[in-house]
C-alpha cells in the first residue's frame, strides 16, 4: 500500500493508463543491477531512481576522471578521484532517499557475477567492453535473469532486451570477442548525448518489464544514429547453434 508521500512523488506514474498504484508497487518491490556507472549507467540510474525502483545496485570499479564529465552525468567536478559506484549512489539517494542503493566498487568477473546478479530481478548492461558483456550474458542465462544490453560509439547507439528462453542472447548477436585493435570511445570519441539516449531507453525497457507494460525489445536490435536523427529496428532470431543459449548454458 502506497503512503501519502509515495502517492505524491509517483503521481505521474500512477496516472498512466495500465500503470496505476499496482504498477508503482511493483517498481518499489523490484531490484535492478546496473553494471557500469558511466555514460549509459548515468541516465539509466537517474531514471530508475526517479521512477521508484526500490533496490538499485550500482557496480563500477573505476574512479571519476575529468574526461568522464562530458557524458557521465551521474558525476560532477567535485567527484573527481572518487569511486564511481559511491559517487553515483550519493546522487541517487539525493534524488530519492527512500530507495536502497548499493554501491559495488569492483569490476564484473566470472567469479562475482552469479552472486551479484542473483540478488536482482533485472540487469542493465551499461559496460563498455565485450569481455564484461559475455560474462554478463552467460551469468544471466544460467540464472534465468533478463538483462538489457546497451552500447555506444561515436554517433551510434544500440540496445536489445535479452530474455532467457524467449529470444536471442548477446552471443547470438556477437559470437565471440572481435580480434585486433577495435575502435572505442577513447580513440574515436562519443557524442555525449548518445549514451544519454540509449541509457534512457534502457531505463524505459526496465520500467516496462518490472511493471508488466508494453512490448519489450526481445529479438529486436534498436539502433540510433544521431547524425541522421533516425532509429532502425532490426528483428533477430535466436541462433540454434549459439554456445550460450542454443542448448549449452541454459538449454531453454
Amino acid at each position: 500500500m502506497l503512503n501519502s508521500q509515495q502517492l505524491a512523488r509517483y503521481n505521474r506514474n500512477i496516472l498512466l493508463a495500465g500503470f496505476g498504484p499496482e504498477g508503482q508497487e511493483k517498481l518499489l518491490n523490484s531490484g535492478v543491477l546496473l553494471v557500469g556507472a558511466g555514460g549509459l549507467g548515468s541516465p539509466a540510474a537517474f531514471y530508475l531512481a526517479a521512477a521508484g525502483v526500490g533496490r538499485i545496485g550500482l557496480m563500477d570499479g573505476d574512479r571519476v576522471e575529468v574526461s568522464n564529465l562530458q557524458r557521465q552525468i551521474l558525476h560532477g567536478t567535485p567527484d573527481l578521484g572518487r569511486p564511481k559506484a559511491e559517487s553515483g549512489r550519493d546522487k541517487l539517494l539525493h534524488l530519492n532517499p527512500g530507495l536502497k542503493v548499493t554501491a559495488v566498487g569492483e569490476r564484473l568477473t566470472e567469479e562475482n557475477a552469479p552472486e551479484l546478479i542473483a540478488e536482482y530481478d533485472l540487469v542493465l548492461d551499461c559496460t563498455d567492453n565485450f569481455q564484461a558483456r559475455f560474462i554478463l550474458n552467460d551469468a544471466c542465462l544460467r540464472l534465468n535473469k533478463p538483462f538489457v544490453y546497451g552500447g555506444v560509439l561515436a554517433y551510434i547507439g544500440q540496445l536489445m532486451f535479452i530474455m532467457p528462453g524467449r529470444g536471442p542472447c548477446f552471443r547470438c548477436l556477437y559470437r565471440s570477442e572481435p580480434r585486433g585493435n577495435l575502435p572505442d570511445c577513447s580513440t574515436v570519441g562519443v557524442l555525449g548525448a548518445v549514451p544519454g539516449v540509449i541509457g534512457t531507453l534502457q531505463a524505459c525497457e526496465a520500467v516496462k518489464y518490472l511493471a508488466g507494460l508494453g512490448d519489450l525489445l526481445v529479438g529486436r536490435l534498436l539502433t540510433y544514429d544521431a547524425l541522421t536523427a533516425s532509429f532502425m529496428d532490426v528483428r533477430l532470431e535466436r541462433d540454434p547453434s549459439c554456445p550460450s543459449c542454443g542448448g549449452g548454458l541454459n538449454g531453454a
